[in-house]
């Protein structure tokens, strides 16, 4: 595990590319989008909000879920990669569990994630955007580990349909911006609701909108308890699917060809 979180950081660190286009995709929604819609998108006094807060404050949580969805679905990219021409091609056929293998792939995903989440939040806080103390730096850790492991392993469900990088990365557009959108990540559903009924029970449902909630409410020391549930419950049926389907015996990756039918 730890060789493979190594891996990813020595990776990530080296692709600077990536790291730069990771923080410049939030930034600009931020700085610009935030800024042309502060006017028109005023945000009441709603949970865990104690006064009218400005609208780039309001996005904040849901940039900073929007980091570790591209982050968690493009580590998975580089998986289906990795498991046909890469390391993860041996590491497949070596002794180690396939969920021991799958798990590190995702500790190491998350790790990357949360540097650059905090990231983000440091050049934020230049911008006035920050919780009310800063032990909401310390306090949303664990919900963006929380988040992080969710995406990440929604991502390793994915990747183990898909077998070339072209039919995965058509797929990650389909994934990515409606569940950005379709989320309380840039209005609060309560706004959806008066628009459209059908589409708020969409949003309610949308686990990136638990995501984004659960980073609200830990960046000010508060907990969602539903969200809470909603994002271990659905990361840990999608973790436990990528380790069915990665298990040659019983899996996708055995029966349509892969590492192991070169055995």
């Amino acid at each position: 595990m730890g060789g493979i979180v190594w891996r990813e950081s020595l990776r990530f660190v080296h692709q600077r590319g990536r790291f730069l286009s990771a923080l410049v995709r939030p930034l600009v929604w931020l700085f610009i989008f935030a800024a042309g819609f502060r006017a028109t998108l005023g945000v009441s006094i709603i949970p865990p909000y104690e006064t009218y807060v400005l609208y780039e404050v309001y996005i904040a949580p849901g940039l900073i879920a929007m980091i570790q969805l591209f982050n968690g679905l493009q580590s998975s990219l580089s998986m289906v990669y990795d498991r046909e021409v890469g390391a993860m091609r041996i590491l497949l056929v070596s002794p180690y569990p396939r969920w021991f293998l799958l798990v590190s792939k995702l500790v190491a995903g998350v790790a990357v994630s949360l540097l650059q989440a905090y990231a983000f939040l440091a050049v934020a806080y230049f911008w006035d955007v920050q919780p009310d103390s800063l032990w909401g730096y310390l306090t949303v850790l664990p919900a963006l580990i929380l988040s992080g492991l969710m995406l990440g392993a929604m991502g390793l469900a994915m990747s183990s349909i898909f077998k070339q990088l072209e039919n995965f990365a058509s797929v990650m557009n389909f994934v990515i911006f409606p569940m950005f959108f379709a989320s309380s990540a840039l209005y609060p559903l309560w706004r959806i609701q008066q628009a459209n009924v059908l589409l708020w029970h969409i949003c309610s449902y949308n686990p990136f909108t638990h995501a984004v909630e659960l980073i609200r409410f830990a960046l000010y020391g508060q907990v969602e308890w539903t969200s809470l549930a909603v994002v271990s419950g659905f990361g840990a049926a999608c973790l436990l699917a990528a380790i069915y389907a990665y298990d040659p015996s019983a899996g996708l990756t055995g029966r349509r060809g892969g590492p192991d039918a070169a055995k």
